[in-house]
């Protein structure tokens, strides 16, 4: 049986230590990191996370300030109350939820935050310092990642490492972190030939598709290391991964369980983004 991975105990330790780091900065410069979080409209699953950014906020002594618009704001007041925020110094970083209704255009919204408080990492040109290895912010959910492989302790290095998903929020940017550790590599979709093929000579596999059960047993390879960034609902309607966890963890080494895996582990690093980012402000000062 697999050695299940605690999200939980692992980003409980993350914010730990921020909790410490933010009471010596602000002992030592008078600063206290704040993070302002925009949601537009009333997503039910979108106000969950807003709400536990700000007691991810107020656990580590952060400033927390949030707008909730209503879903028929215009773009330009959106952008507006943006450029705002890019200009007020107590907020050092800046999160719009997504989804955002259909009439605002995200592209447009997440090039409008200023690069040096895009704590998401979503921005084209944080984007770019991640694509090089010299970036001031990760993605919060591929950070995580990187965090729940390290507490297993297992090396990246010389390891065969793949990746099911392509998205921009999570699927390219972990490939580029498990190469900037300098894993070997392989990214996978829907247009793969043989998906079983390629997982199976997996280290360690990190599967981000929103396809419930998707990789199971016959797919991983024995002793891997499988992370389930998925979040999704069985047949029965029961929340459940991309990785057939059931099946799975008689296989691999480790594995994360959902919930409570990679998600606990997203809200951790943007609590570090954001301390990163009031950090950078201060030695730019």
């Amino acid at each position: 049986m697999a050695n299940i991975i605690d999200g939980k105990a692992i980003s409980a330790a993350v914010r730990e230590r921020i909790k410490n780091d933010t009471a010596r900065l602000i002992s030592r410069s008078g600063v206290t990191p704040g993070l302002a979080v925009v949601l537009v409209g009333d997503d039910p699953a979108s106000k969950i996370y807003v709400r536990n950014k700000k007691k991810a906020c107020e656990e580590v002594g952060f400033k927390s300030f949030e707008y909730v618009l209503p879903a028929e704001t215009p773009e330009i007041v959106l952008l507006e109350l943006i450029d705002t925020l890019n200009r007020e110094p107590d907020v050092h970083g800046i999160l719009v939820q997504l989804p955002l209704p259909e009439h605002i255009d995200e592209k447009t919204v997440i090039e409008a935050i200023s690069p040096k408080k895009d704590v998401d990492a979503f921005h084209p040109v944080n984007v770019g310092k991640i694509m090089t290895g010299d970036y001031d912010f990760l993605p919060c959910t591929p950070a995580g990642v990187m965090e729940l492989i390290k507490s297993t302790g297992t090396e990246v290095s010389g390891k065969k490492c793949v990746v099911v998903g392509r998205s921009n929020i999570v699927g390219k940017p972990m490939a580029m972190l498990l190469l900037h550790a300098n894993g070997t590599v392989t990214m996978c979709h829907s247009r793969t030939k043989d998906l079983k093929k390629e997982c199976l000579e997996a280290d360690i596999l990190v599967v981000a598709t929103g396809r419930a059960k998707m990789i199971t047993a016959d797919m991983v390879k024995e002793g891997a290391v499988v992370i389930d960034v998925g979040m999704d609902r069985d047949e029965n309607g029961k929340l459940c991964g991309d990785v057939d966890f059931k099946s799975v963890s008689k296989v691999a080494g480790y594995i994360t369980p959902v919930p409570g895996g990679v998600g606990p582990m997203t809200i951790a690093m943007l609590m570090q983004n954001t301390y990163n980012a009031a950090k950078k402000t201060l030695m730019a000062n």
